[in-house]
């Protein structure tokens, strides 16, 4: 199957897109077809500089590399390569102009010489009759010496396609079975502006003909535009390819995702730290379910198991709390060696020491469990590196119920417990032995809390036993005499 990703070069990419081209992606791959890249550059006035190789380079964080179209060469390079091109769409204007003469032949467009002004005066009186706002269809019956005198002049035009009213319009979408559009209801859309460029309707119609594209994959904001569509494919005599439009990305508030709800540019999520593994899994999971509790997925996974028949027609929750809470699942998935390895230079820009620690890769353990993102790490180690300074309210709690004046006493048991623990029980269990042994009055909780927070002077960190065993006993002794002394 072929499929594809026609981005406009309009400005970063979002996450919404890239949704779009990871649900393309998956079905060529799993189809043994091949995914392109298209660039729909045809607005000339947003067109941003750079924003083709920022896309392009988002894709390949995420794992998605087009097959064919617009793509990176080995020198990070944009290029194009395949059979179909030219693949941007300002290089193909010849052909719409082609086409769009076609549809005029064949009585199914027409020349259009309204003015901007006119337009915009025509649809407020539609507003103020509450009416939808279409086209009224004043130049659809000039005579054609009317519309040969105005082109010889030079007037400025555009040509819309000519939609017949009484037509009942049908087809089965991919995700939303049955479609029927009233023709009276669909307006007379421009498909080649008065620049000579066209519109999205006319390019990606005859594009996808040309390129031979077996499935559309877009938002359900198209849809309204399907007829329309349809009705072109149908005129130029070319069998449409099949369309599924996924739901929208929602925020909290069900309403559609944009900028004023948090990041929605894919660049930021790579910034903050998320892993590409965590983004595609999560945004796969967003409209699509699997038909099982798996939560996981690799992309391999995901190319076996996708597919259009699960996933819903109602929009999709963008939510930021099962992101991270996935990034944490994926950060346990990742080997202790290549979890030390990403974090010792960020480790090593604090702490230069790090970088010649024989148990580093030890030390490294101890957090991965606690840990959400990479840039974390520094922070979570500190204690390794630097001696802390625990304050009386750190080391008190009230969560514990530890007040201020029992520190005293919780800290006599800990030093005497804990000197008395010989070096070859010095080990989780060892420690966790002798301590629980020696609560004294006090709970397990409320000699844990001082201990930990003693070594680390942090208020999260690793396990007070696993803290311990890992500093060694001369160390621990030490830091828990000088937390004393705040006492």
């Amino acid at each position: 199957m072929r499929t594809r990703f026609p981005p406009s070069p309009t400005g970063f990419l979002h996450v919404g897109s890239l949704r779009t081209a990871l649900t393309n992606h998956l079905l060529s791959k799993k189809t043994k077809g091949n995914f392109l890249m298209r660039i729909e550059d045809t607005d000339r006035e947003r067109l941003v500089p750079g924003a083709v190789e920022n896309m392009l380079k988002g894709l390949a964080w995420a794992g998605i590399v087009p097959d064919e179209g617009v793509m990176l060469d080995s020198n990070g390079e944009v290029v194009q390569k395949g059979t179909h091109g030219p693949y941007y769409q300002s290089e193909r204007l010849d052909l719409y102009k082609k086409y769009a003469a076609e549809l005029i032949e064949k009585g199914h467009a027409y020349y259009c010489f309204c003015t901007p002004e006119r337009l915009t005066e025509m649809r407020k009186e539609q507003e103020a009759r509450k009416q939808a706002p279409m086209y009224d269809r004043r130049c659809c019956n000039l005579s054609k010496e009317d519309v040969d005198a105005k082109l010889k002049a030079g007037e400025r035009h555009v040509i819309r396609m000519k939609v017949p009213h009484e037509r009942t319009i049908t087809f089965n979408d991919d995700i939303r079975g049955e479609m029927k559009f009233q023709g009276h209801t669909v307006d007379d859309q421009v498909l080649l502006k008065g620049d000579g460029f066209p519109t999205y309707h006319l390019a990606h119609v005859v594009d996808d003909h040309l390129m031979e594209t077996d499935l559309v994959i877009r938002g359900e904001e198209w849809l309204s535009s399907l007829p329309k569509h349809i009705l072109l494919f149908e005129w130029l005599g070319w069998t449409p390819p099949q369309y599924a439009h996924v739901p929208l990305l929602l925020s909290k508030d069900r309403k559609k995702l944009s900028k004023r709800d948090g990041d929605v540019a894919v660049e930021e999520y790579i910034a903050k730290g998320y892993l590409p593994e965590v983004m595609v899994n999560f945004l796969a999971l967003l409209g699509w379910n699997p038909g099982t509790t798996q939560e996981i997925f690799t992309m391999d996974e995901l190319i076996e198991q996708f597919s259009l028949d699960r996933v819903q027609k109602a929009g999709a929750i963008f939510d930021l709390e099962k992101l991270d809470w996935l990034q944490g699942q994926w950060m346990r998935k990742i080997s202790p060696q290549e979890f030390a390895k990403r974090i010792l230079p960020l480790v090593t820009e604090k702490f230069p020491t790090a970088a010649s620690d024989k148990d580093f890769i030890k030390k490294a353990q101890l957090i991965q469990e606690r840990i959400t993102f990479f840039h974390e790490a520094p922070e979570m180690l500190t204690w390794f590196y630097k001696e802390p300074h625990a304050s009386v309210e750190l080391l008190a709690s009230e969560k514990q119920k530890i007040t201020k004046a029992q520190l005293p006493e919780i800290f006599a048991i800990l030093e005497k417990t804990l000197s008395d623990v010989p070096e070859k029980n010095w080990t989780v269990d060892g420690l966790k032995d002798a301590v629980l042994k020696n609560l004294g009055d006090f709970k397990q909780g409320q000699l844990l809390w001082p201990l930990r927070a003693a070594l680390t002077g942090l208020p999260y960190s690793p396990g007070a036993f696993e803290v311990a065993e890992a500093l060694g006993k001369e160390k621990v002794l030490h830091r828990l005499a000088n937390a004393k002394k705040t006492t």
